[in-house]
């Protein structure tokens, strides 16, 4: 009898183990499957035209500055280059040269001869820092701001058709301004804005001159974006990223 005791039990212990065991292997299985589905869907997720990237990437923009100096529509083209930081603060160098002369109301030398016409020239280098207010997939309101040191002269234009120049002055100046862009496609997008010159270290005339009320115009190309297409074989005029439904999902970090 007691051995009849013990093979029973020893039977009973067998199958509990063949049988549930495998049973509770295979729903640790799937609950980790389970687990681990979303994070690898959110990996899949184009994190690339969120505000809030978690990494860095390489922002140039064609920038196009206008004036009203003196009376006169002034034009000041640019290009910068810099670096994103989580989508939300921009720093980097841009060169700008001015397209055109400001007319000046600073008379001439007296050495040159009457009617001469005079007109101011500059050209700078800047370091900018920009942070981003308000932004979508599709578009954002920024405030950058320009620090800028350059060189100004006066050019004279005499009556028989020569030209001379003064000697070279630095400068420097300060650009606040507010803009807003909206991507046309993941890797380019088209703003403006408007914002203020100040010059500094001028004499007072030439300060009033310069400085300014600007309007701007930019074209702006996302290039790692651009990179990541063309890396991925994706199209190029693509909408991926930037509908509306993008701006419920959270970025991932990669």
């Amino acid at each position: 009898m007691r051995n009849g005791a013990i093979i029973l039990f020893h039977t009973v212990r067998y199958s509990l183990t063949k049988l549930l065991v495998p049973g509770l292997l295979a729903g640790s299985f799937s609950v980790a499957a389970q687990t681990t589905t979303p994070v690898e869907t959110l990996a899949l997720r184009p994190d690339s035209t969120h505000v809030r990237t978690p990494h860095r990437r390489v922002v140039a923009q064609f920038d196009q500055r206008f004036s009203p100096l003196n009376g006169k529509l002034v034009g000041i083209n640019g290009v910068k280059l810099g670096i994103e930081w989580r989508g939300r603060l921009r720093t980097g160098l841009g060169v700008y040269l001015l397209s055109g002369g400001v007319p000046t109301r600073e008379p001439a030398p007296l050495t040159l001869p009457a009617n001469t016409r005079t007109e101011l020239r500059f050209r700078y280098l800047a370091a900018y820092g920009e942070y981003v207010l308000i932004g979508t997939p599709r578009w954002e309101l920024s405030t950058p701001t320009q620090i800028g040191f350059g060189r100004v002269l006066g050019r004279y234009h005499l009556p028989d058709g020569s030209r001379q120049q003064s000697p070279i002055d630095h400068i420097w100046l300060v650009e606040p301004s507010l803009v807003g862009h909206m991507r046309i496609f993941r890797w380019v997008g088209v703003g403006a804005g408007a914002g203020y010159r100040q010059m500094l270290f001028l004499n007072s005339k030439q300060e009033r001159e310069l400085s300014g009320f600007i309007l701007v115009g930019r074209v702006k190309l996302f290039l790692g974006d651009l990179y990541k297409i063309a890396r991925g074989r994706e199209r190029l005029l693509s909408q991926k990223g930037l509908h509306r439904r993008n701006r419920r999902e959270k970025p991932t970090d990669r």
